[in-house]
């Protein structure tokens, strides 16, 4: 029987879960911290105070988020790393990405070739915090 794996996912945590059949169960969960702090909590100087220079000059550049971006990137490197090691192990065959737009093409990026040509679908949609039935219904046409 083939394996899917099916990683639901956003800035701060992520969901894998196996499929068998139509039922999923999740097989493990990443949290990243960072990844729900805002900008102004991840932008500080040495005594802990918000470095307004820092900010502003990111606002002034069009890089609200930068520190932001960062973190979703550190985080998306190590949901992919994950993923590769289940590709490397033999237990994954086929990968459903789920996660919002942004967070989506992050992980697409960070995902190896050889890992990303398991991808069979993808949605862009937040469904972190959704229970186990409501992702079913999200991803049992997708096989």
């Amino acid at each position: 029987m083939t394996t899917t794996y099916i990683v639901v996912a956003d800035a701060s945590r992520a969901r894998i879960f196996t499929r068998t059949g139509r039922k999923l169960n999740e097989v493990e969960s990443l949290v990243h911290a960072e990844g729900r702090l805002h900008e102004g909590d991840l932008v500080t100087d040495k005594g802990g105070d918000v470095h307004e220079s820092s900010a502003t000059a990111s606002r002034q550049a069009g890089g609200e988020e930068v520190a932001t971006q960062h973190h979703e990137v550190i985080f998306a490197r190590e949901v992919a790393d994950r993923l590769y090691r289940a590709r490397v192990d033999n237990s994954m065959e086929k990968l459903i990405m789920v996660a919002p737009p942004r967070f989506l093409g992050h992980l697409r990026d960070k995902l190896d070739a050889p890992t990303a040509k398991l991808v069979i679908h993808s949605l862009s949609k937040d469904l972190t915090k959704a229970d186990c039935d409501k992702i079913t219904d999200a991803v049992d046409d997708l096989r």
